[in-house]
């Protein structure tokens, strides 16, 4: 929005809501639940919370009454810091938690003149603010910032303390608690300086578009920025028109993004206005990046898109292509970091070591992997054996030690005996220049068991049929690979982060057919 920061005048903050903090009676090993989108605020109370030996819970903003329940009770909260556009919830969920105070942000605390003056102006007509209903134990965070002393408690924080609960999205169930840390978060941004060994400190301007509650623009996006003294440009609504403006008007150079934007960004009618030349790197992870948004990306802008692969139990990155010219391979994963392991394993028995070149689990292990799930111990053996992670996602490694994932392990499909993996079948429609979107799901069948369907949101404009897009794909694919049925949608359902919720479709499928 233009408020600038320095590191000494955030520095400050930080030890003025960590005195606040203590005044409150939160200690070390309490844990405060934050529910924020990419503000000052949202650095401010992260880094304070750590700084007390507290433990933060990051939540989605976007959540329903019910999700933010489970992780407030399950996080065992005991204060939360919230925006003005939520106060009012989180105030009636409440007495159903452990929390006590609230702590409510606006995203008018920091505006540059003359913003600030025309925010209380315009704000509530445009949805920018909201009132916040009399209840006891509330209170403003710029007023606590004002008041409170910049002398936080010293404590006595050792590397294998809690850090963080970080909630797993809730993609195959309830929603986990993965226990991170200061180990597993100070070492992963090591591995991630590590590997881009011509970033220097103090040199770039990051894009902070990815969304801080989430472990990936956690990582990548905040701690990464502050860790090498990084400008961090902050955008609360990671929009096409938003995002857009933003290179516009500040010229981020370092780009980490999630397929969707990346996607957004290529489709915005002025793309061709945008100078790109000052990149000096862009990452993408969070889902898989069609190899397709890969090259047109770099048509138009003459960088690489560096593709990674995370999950919230590993902190999250364990794998990323290298950043040099002629080493990065579209369609892989890429490496495994430093100190990480990784082995390909049978998915039938998870133990059974893969031949390079055929498919199975990937597992990995290292310094940024978690200790478990909160209050979990089945959960926790099950994702930890012998010391290794097991994904989840089916991977295969090359004769170069590049991995690739082909499809998430629940995701398969089985069709008439054979096995299909969407990701294959998505990488074909992102080809298709009518396509803007697609989405390939495994749903029941009588004769075959299962078989394909895709969901396919088309390019403004464009026109096309069910027989035209299997047409295209039998083109690249084999006969039982192909989708027998074709929906076209305006949009289709998507994370936080902007991932397709491919099971979301499929639950909606299944539902049509009960």
């Amino acid at each position: 929005m233009g408020y600038t920061l320095n590191f000494k005048e955030l520095d400050r903050m930080v030890d003025r809501f960590g005195a606040a903090l203590d005044r409150f009676g939160i200690k070390k090993g309490d844990s405060v639940a934050l529910v924020l989108p990419n503000t000052i605020q949202c650095v401010v109370a992260y880094y304070a919370i750590l700084r007390i030996g507290a433990v933060v819970v990051m939540n989605n903003p976007l959540y329903s009454d019910r999700e933010f329940l489970h992780q407030l009770t399950d996080s065992g909260a005991k204060l939360l810091v919230t925006i003005d556009l939520l106060a009012n919830r989180m105030i009636a969920l409440r007495p159903q938690t452990r929390v006590k105070q609230i702590i409510v942000a606006s995203i008018g605390d920091y505006l540059p003149f003359p913003k600030s003056l025309l925010f209380p102006l315009v704000a509530k007509k445009k949805g920018l603010a909201a009132e916040v209903n009399p209840a006891p134990d509330i209170y403003r965070f710029r007023d606590l910032i004002k008041s409170a002393p910049p002398v936080p408690p010293v404590v006595n924080i050792s590397f294998n303390d809690v850090a963080q609960y970080q909630y797993t999205g809730g993609t195959t169930g309830v929603s986990k608690g993965v226990i991170l840390s200061h180990k597993n978060l100070c070492v992963q941004l090591q591995q991630v300086e590590a590997w881009f060994p011509h970033l220097k400190r103090g040199e770039e301007k990051m894009l902070g578009a990815l969304p801080f509650f989430h472990v990936f623009g956690l990582t990548i996006s905040m701690n990464f920025a502050i860790y090498m003294g990084w400008g961090n440009i902050l955008v609360p609504k990671p929009q096409p028109e938003q995002l857009f403006e933003t290179f516009m008007k500040f010229r981020p150079t370092f780009i980490p993004m999630v397929p969707t934007m990346y996607i957004g960004l290529l489709n915005h009618p002025h793309i061709d206005k945008l100078e790109l030349k000052n990149i000096a790197g862009c990452f993408s992870g969070s889902a898989s990046l069609p190899v397709e948004i890969i090259r047109k990306f770099e048509q138009k802008s003459g960088v690489v898109i560096c593709e990674g692969f995370g999950l919230t139990e590993a902190s999250p990155v364990t794998h990323i292509n290298p950043l040099i010219k002629g080493r990065t391979k579209p369609g892989t994963i890429g490496l495994p970091l430093s100190d990480t392991e990784c082995r390909i394993v049978d998915i039938r028995d998870g133990k059974t070591d893969m031949p390079q070149g055929e498919s199975g689990e990937l597992v990995v292990r290292g310094p940024q992997v978690m200790s478990g799930y909160k209050g979990m111990e089945s959960e926790t053996a099950y994702a930890l054996r012998d010391g290794w992670l097991h994904t989840g996602d089916i991977a295969v490694m090359d004769h170069e030690g590049y991995f690739s994932i082909i499809d998430r392990l629940k995701d398969m499909v089985i069709t008439g005996g054979y096995n299909v993996y969407p990701r294959e079948i998505d990488e074909v429609l992102y080809s298709h220049p009518k396509i803007s979107e697609a989405c390939s799901v495994g749903i029941p069948d009588n004769v075959m068991g299962e078989i394909i369907k895709v969901f396919v949101v088309l390019r403004e404009g464009e026109d096309c049929t069910q027989e035209e897009i299997i047409e295209f794909c039998s083109r690249q694919l084999a006969k039982y690979k192909l989708p027998r049925e074709v929906e076209f949608r305006k949009t289709l359902p998507k994370s936080a982060v902007g991932k397709i919720l491919r099971k979301e479709l499929k639950e909606e499928e299944l539902a049509k057919r009960k």
